[in-house]
């Protein structure tokens, strides 16, 4: 009887049927359809045969990410850039207040207004107040 060699795996083999067999069992049928679909088939059939197939596949390994000092520091130089792009692209009102601004307005507050303690509230329960500046009784809300 004749012997065929295997398209997968190159091992001589007696064909168990009637019709020409490519492969010698299912399992190198199997691998070789695996093996077409995942590698686009660039190649010759005449020079796929005469390549080297592994006939044990290992899974890719996965690049695990690690921390460095070198990424860790493109990190913070990006940080530094992006504040410092938006600090000076933002203009001065629409900056966000900080407690020193806050601060300065209740200074500001305490210092130009004046509480008046023999005049009651008005019907908008707002307390009366001096302006030093304007030399005027105001009413303003002191919640």
């Amino acid at each position: 009887m004749k012997l065929y060699t295997c398209e997968y795996c190159y091992n001589e083999f007696e064909p168990t049927r009637r019709r020409v067999q490519k492969y010698c069992s299912n399992t190198c049928r199997s691998k070789a359809y695996h093996y077409r679909k995942a590698v686009p088939n660039t190649l010759p059939t005449s020079q796929l045969k005469n390549e080297n197939i592994s006939t044990t596949s290992s899974p890719s390994q996965t690049k695990t990410e690690t921390i460095s000092a070198a990424g860790i520091g493109n990190a913070a130089a990006g940080n530094i850039i992006a504040d410092g792009l938006k600090a000076l692209l933002t203009s001065s009102e629409n900056k966000p207040a900080t407690k020193k601004d806050i601060a300065d307005l209740k200074a500001l507050f305490t210092n130009r207004y004046l509480p008046i303690n023999n005049l009651v509230k008005n019907h908008y329960g707002q307390s009366p107040f001096y302006d030093i500046e304007t030399k005027n009784v105001v009413y303003l809300n002191t919640n």
